[in-house]
């Protein structure tokens, strides 16, 4: 990574977890945790008061802290961990279009907290109808919460959207959710709330425990079954001029402008965020979760050394990442045949890449003179 040139920075604990064990997660699912107010302000107060060597003033300026990077408001203390999280940031904590839909279904009261502190729309994931969703999900009930949320969000005045994740198990689903849309009276109502429904579709990117799911990437004939109504409400959506490029018009590219192509991951934006697991392990915004992307953990390391990792990338992940790009990934691993559409191939090709080096490296180490094999 350069330098880092913004002293803005977000701080986000996995205080409590997820309810839910999605099968396209690129955060993964690692146990929730239970962690406390007090580790939260121990958390804040260790990156605040970090400063480079020679600094008369902390590194970092502005700090933005959150008691959540999974599930948000997960906690039954969602309101008082909001408040907190207001307290220990500059500027106040950053709220998104996204709630928690597990706790939209079962508590009456937070529809109308969430509409007061905004924003006034929420974003709600489909896997597909009933069966397929809690697949995806991995939780029983998962469908069903998506309504009760939906008609929570409609009953305070909050704007839904719904979000339908592109793969083969969707496809015989879609005819039934676009006739769910109607049934609910979905775009009536939102309209009377001042504003547009809007469902939109898209692959999941199958990075992290997507990388289990790659099986269910659909082909550009495939993709083609997508309604018009649902396709054209995406692309604006999305901000895209086109829905679909396949992985063999990826390596098409790489092989034809392999300038235009740079490194897997380029610096995150439109800020850096460091992200603090249950047992505290701590990784970057970008890239997966894993061992490979670790930058320390904040009981055995200190920031000092955690946002050094980040600047002379000393994970191996982000190690590897200066060394390769796009193109070179491309030519390595695409498929220049395959008419998959693109499911984060740059990602899934680096995890391929950094896995094969890891291990590669393991084993030198491994038959080094003197070493001790595994």
């Amino acid at each position: 990574m350069p330098e880092i040139a913004s002293r803005n920075m977000g701080l986000a604990l996995d205080m409590r977890g997820c309810p839910n064990r999605c099968r396209h997660c690129y955060l993964g699912c690692p146990p929730n945790g239970n962690l406390t107010e007090d580790d939260l302000r121990w958390a804040a107060a260790q990156f605040r008061e970090y400063a480079k060597p020679g600094e008369g003033r902390p590194f970092i300026e502005r700090l933005t802290v959150s008691s959540w990077y999974r599930e948000p408001d997960f906690s039954d203390d969602y309101a008082r961990l909001h408040e907190l999280s207001n307290e220990l940031s500059d500027g106040g904590a950053d709220r998104y279009e996204l709630l928690s839909v597990w706790r939209l279904a079962r508590d009456g009261s937070y529809a109308e907290w969430a509409k007061r502190i905004g924003p006034d729309t929420c974003q709600i994931t489909f896997f597909g109808l009933q069966q397929t969703n809690d697949w995806f999900y991995r939780r029983r009930g998962a469908f069903r919460d998506c309504l009760a949320a939906t008609e929570r969000l409609l009953d305070v005045g909050m704007k839904p959207r719904w979000q339908f994740f592109l793969t083969t198990k969707i496809l015989p689903d879609l005819d039934g959710l676009m006739r769910l849309i109607d049934a609910m009276r979905l775009r009536e109502r939102v309209q009377t709330l001042g504003g547009e429904f809007v469902a939109f579709i898209h692959p999941p990117d199958m990075s992290g425990e997507g990388a289990n799911i790659t099986h269910l990437a659909v082909t550009i004939d495939e993709a083609r079954l997508v309604p018009d109504e649902l396709l054209n409400a995406s692309l604006p959506h999305l901000g895209r001029d086109s829905m679909w490029e396949t992985e063999a018009d990826i390596v098409s590219r790489a092989q034809s402008d392999p300038d235009s192509f740079g490194h897997p991951y380029g610096y995150p934006k439109p800020w850096l965020c460091f992200f603090v697991r249950g047992n505290w392990d701590v990784f970057p915004n970008m890239g997966t979760y894993t061992p490979m992307w670790k930058l320390g953990n904040l009981k055995t390391d200190s920031v000092a050394e955690i946002i050094g990792r980040f600047e002379t990338d000393s994970s191996p992940a982000l190690a590897m990442n200066r060394t390769v790009t796009v193109a070179d990934l491309a030519r390595r691993y695409g498929d220049p045949e395959s008419r998959l559409v693109d499911i984060g191939f740059a990602e899934l090709w680096f995890e391929r890449y950094c896995a094969e080096n890891c291990l590669t490296l393991s084993l030198a180490g491994s038959r080094a003179p003197g070493g001790a094999a595994s």
